[in-house]
């Protein structure tokens, strides 16, 4: 079985769900400390042909939180605005009510992250099977690399695929000694901002063909 575990990101790029899409089972890692300055929620868009960083609003974000344990603020509204200013003449910007994603009732961020997810899955016409790392049983004591062993072992995976940036993070030597095989996904030519961009832009069709456009390594 092929396993794949990350933190949960607000409107990723395109190559996290790739990985979703790969591998046989995805665990949501919610109960990691949450990272100040991080991707989980925020990214770019395209914005009057530049880059633009969208930041959703967070109410007591802290270092010393779990990501499962932070609540929204409230700025949903102004992002939706934000969107359509960037994409309403995108397109494929009718294809897809981007205003629901805005509308989710979710206060708590790991929930709406979930339902934003879920969201998308159903637009695109894809199946992700999916855990949530709080909900499984393993040693919380565990760290890192070791914590993501433990899963892999406690949930049977022999494979588990990870981004292309943890290269410089586990060693495949060492999970081979686990009896896992570690494989990395490059996600390759492919935008790099948010997936709202690529839905703007592409057809469901050209989108789910990019979604299997990748190389493990």
């Amino acid at each position: 079985m092929t396993l794949g575990i990350m933190q949960p990101y607000y409107l990723p790029y395109l190559g996290y769900f790739q990985l979703m899409n790969a591998v046989d089972t995805y665990v949501y890692y919610d109960d990691v400390t949450y990272i100040k300055q991080g991707w989980i929620n925020r990214n770019n868009i395209l914005l009057n042909g530049q880059n633009y960083l969208f930041t959703l609003e967070l109410k007591g974000a802290s270092s010393y939180k779990k990501i499962n344990e932070i609540k929204l603020g409230g700025n949903r509204d102004k992002l939706y605005k934000t969107f359509v200013q960037a994409y309403s003449k995108a397109p494929y910007f009718h294809n897809w009510p981007l205003y629901n994603i805005f509308q989710c009732k979710e206060d708590n961020l790991f929930d709406y992250i979930l339902r934003v997810h879920s969201l998308i899955f159903e637009y695109l016409d894809i199946k992700i099977n999916y855990l949530i790392s709080s909900e499984i049983k393993k040693d919380c004591d565990l760290k890192g690399k070791d914590k993501v062993i433990n899963i892999c072992k406690s949930l049977g995976a022999t494979t588990y695929l990870n981004a292309i940036g943890g290269k410089e993070l586990y060693s495949k030597e060492e999970f081979l000694n686990n009896g896992i095989n570690l494989l990395f996904l490059h996600p390759g030519d492919i935008p790099k901002r948010s997936i709202i961009d690529v839905i703007m832009n592409y057809s469901k069709e050209e989108v789910k063909e990019m979604l299997k456009n990748y190389t493990l390594e």
